[in-house]
């Protein structure tokens, strides 16, 4: 029938992908390029729609997220059936992949994966990502899971509240005392800030709740949580830092707070696909409690 999707095709396609290439594909199935080029070129007919760009390497089209997206939870599944039957592979471990900002990564998400039973022998692979672009990783496929901002849930996939990551303003005192003589709103547009990375965007939003433009020109990109904070506090510039990390370095006097009652709230979800997966069930109840120990 042609509106069945034939699943030696479907894994082809999906090898391409991960493989990036039509003959990488074709080595990895233990076939001709010609028959990986052929089966691609069937489910595109079947579907009726293109479903790579061919680029080196090949990407797929938004309908081909779709079959890739299909592709990797039919994997799963394959693989937890075969858990539950005893059949597993020589030496097989589950693979689960999660996507996840990296303020959260650098807190309180490792403490999640640790409090994952041992004996679900998952093997985790971390997509580290913006929390307002992890939920895209999930659309297109690369991933089963992700930490997010969004409550809106992914075809195919559901979504719950983790809770909210509250940042501060903050700033060394050398650098308080260099810069922010004056009125706060005023020193802050012009003084040096630290950003994660251009589309950074919390600090300008911090600003702008307190009727201001946007931050300083002078911008000091540092795409690590671990740096970004280590860049406040040594005075490269000011910025907002995640509460959790932000505490110890008040107690030591390392950091200030220069508006201490007006943080930034930022909400967490977490998304997965909809699928009756051991594993992912056992993530997502470690990753909730987790959360609710470390978000507000």
């Amino acid at each position: 029938m042609m509106n069945e999707l034939p699943l030696d095709q479907v894994r082809t396609l999906l090898a391409v992908v991960d493989e990036g290439t039509f003959d990488a594909a074709a080595a990895t199935l233990h076939v001709t390029p010609s028959a990986v080029s052929q089966r691609v070129k069937a489910l595109e007919q079947r579907t009726g729609r293109v479903l790579l760009v061919r680029t080196k390497p090949v990407r797929p089209t938004e309908s081909g997220d779709v079959v890739v997206r299909f592709a990797r939870q039919l994997a799963r599944l394959e693989r937890d059936a075969l858990a539950e039957l005893g059949l597993p592979g020589e030496g097989e471990v589950t693979r689960v992949s999660v996507a996840v900002n990296a303020d959260s990564l650098a807190t309180w998400f490792l403490e999640a994966l640790a409090r994952v039973p041992g004996r679900e022998r998952l093997c985790f692979e971390l997509r580290r990502e913006d929390e307002t672009r992890t939920a895209e990783l999930l659309r297109e496929g690369v991933v089963m899971a992700a930490v997010t901002s969004s409550a809106e849930a992914v075809a195919g996939c559901s979504v719950r509240p983790l809770g909210r990551m509250r940042y501060l303003a903050a700033a060394s005192g050398e650098f308080v005392s260099r810069y922010l003589g004056g009125p706060l709103r005023e020193g802050l547009t012009e003084a040096p800030v630290v950003t994660f990375d251009r589309s950074d965007d919390i600090q300008d939003g911090f600003l702008r709740g307190l009727g201001c433009g946007g931050a300083s020109r002078v911008r000091h990109a540092v795409p690590t949580s671990e740096g970004f904070v280590e860049s406040v506090a040594l005075g490269l510039g000011w910025g907002m830092v995640p509460e959790v990390q932000a505490v110890e370095l008040f107690r030591e006097g390392r950091l200030i707070a220069l508006a201490p009652d007006r943080p930034v709230e930022v909400p967490l979800y977490w998304q997965q696909w909809k699928l009756d997966s051991p594993a992912l069930a056992a993530v997502a109840e470690a990753v909730a409690a987790a959360a609710s120990g470390s978000l507000r």
